[in-house]
């Protein structure tokens, strides 16, 4: 068989050699033949559409591992495996691009105020909106589970979701949620909301060590918001999730910290892959005991909020098992947050309820109209 070398065959594709060593590496186009002394590359004529194929399918945005299956493929099913995935990736783009729409009018119209201008853009009339939560919380056991290892909890100001694991996850999640709750009686400038926050969670950090002692198995996650009056803080750790629905479009403002998720991030796992994933529960940074270790920095920033907004704090227990388009359309539908706990709660144990379930939910309200 005639052989191309590598320098040849980068020519004949039209991509670099360096290009073709990292499809080498990720195993996605293999040379035909390796010199055993020189470990010299070389290639056959009839891999150049292959090689040509996986440069396409990267420029696409296709993840490693979809790229991989797509190779494997007969053309025919090729060719539908990137139909759908194209046709996922414009219905994210969509949601993209309505958020996007959505920051560019949100930041056009944050200009400096005038007060010698009332009234106009940046200046609000003197009458300035009282805004406000209206929340619910519903913590449910599954039909699986013997305990309830979740802890949920709404106020006035704070919102929080916690699941525990281990022996000692239900004290874990309640004393985390505890560290909390002290919030709801504080007043909270937006400037300095985050320090206060990120105290609380020292505060809950410690609280989960007491409760866990020097066992690390023992811990839980935490997603929790605190209300400002102007503003929302997040604090995150773990994979439970905060979500937000606006205009209709739910976008997810926390990111798992699982090792899934980093294979997702990673390119190495797809969405479908990650779902089947047998290690998706496991867990790259949560609240535990074992205080020998410096404790894992949760994520921690503000959120601008809008009338209207409502928002959605879970457990995996509903994550896991209810799709996002399911959890979009029953808060949409849902008059009120105690309607929408409820029917998110149902929904995960109509899906089988394999896990302890909880929902906060909370609507961002004009308090002079209620």
């Amino acid at each position: 068989m005639e052989m191309l070398t590598i320098g040849a065959f980068a020519k004949a594709s039209r991509l670099s050699p360096k290009a073709l060593r990292l499809y080498d590496e990720l195993e996605l186009l293999r040379p035909a033949r390796v010199d055993p002394e020189t470990g010299y590359r070389y290639y056959a004529p009839e891999q150049l559409e292959q090689a040509r194929l996986v440069a396409w399918l990267r420029r696409l945005g296709m993840p490693l591992a979809g790229i991989r299956e797509v190779c494997a493929l007969e053309p025919p099913a090729a060719a539908r495996e990137i139909r759908a995935f194209w046709a996922r990736t414009e219905s994210e783009t969509a949601t993209r691009r309505d958020l996007a729409a959505f920051l560019v009018d949100h930041l056009s119209r944050t200009v400096p105020r005038d007060p010698s201008k009332p009234g106009t853009p940046g200046n609000p009339s003197e009458d300035t909106t009282m805004l406000e939560l209206r929340y619910s919380a519903l913590s449910d056991t599954g039909l699986v589970r013997p305990a309830n290892q979740d802890t949920a909890y709404a106020g006035t100001r704070v919102l929080a979701v916690a699941d525990g694991f281990g022996s000692g996850g239900a004290p874990a999640s309640s004393a985390a949620v505890e560290a909390l709750k002290f919030l709801d009686d504080e007043p909270l400038p937006a400037g300095s909301v985050l320090n206060l926050l990120e105290d609380a969670v020292q505060g809950a950090t410690q609280a989960v060590q007491e409760v866990a002692g020097p066992t690390a198995e023992i811990g839980t996650t935490l997603t929790a918001m605190v209300w400002t009056g102007s503003q929302l803080a997040l604090v995150h750790i773990g994979d439970s999730r905060a979500y937000l629905l606006r205009g209709g479009g739910l976008f997810r403002i926390t990111h798992d910290h699982t090792m899934v998720q980093s294979m997702l991030d990673e390119g190495r796992l797809t969405p479908e892959e990650a779902t089947a994933h047998p290690q998706r529960a496991l867990l790259l940074k949560a609240l535990t005991g074992g205080g020998s270790a410096p404790a894992p920095a949760p994520d921690v920033r503000l959120h601008d909020a809008l009338v209207g907004d409502r928002y959605l704090l879970c457990s995996d227990g509903l994550s896991a098992v209810v799709p996002e388009s399911t959890i979009r359309d029953t808060l949409a539908a849902a008059s009120t947050p105690t309607e929408a706990a409820q029917a998110l709660v149902g929904a995960a144990n109509d899906s089988g309820g394999p896990d302890n379930v909880s929902c906060v939910v909370a609507d961002l309200v004009n308090a002079e109209s209620q």
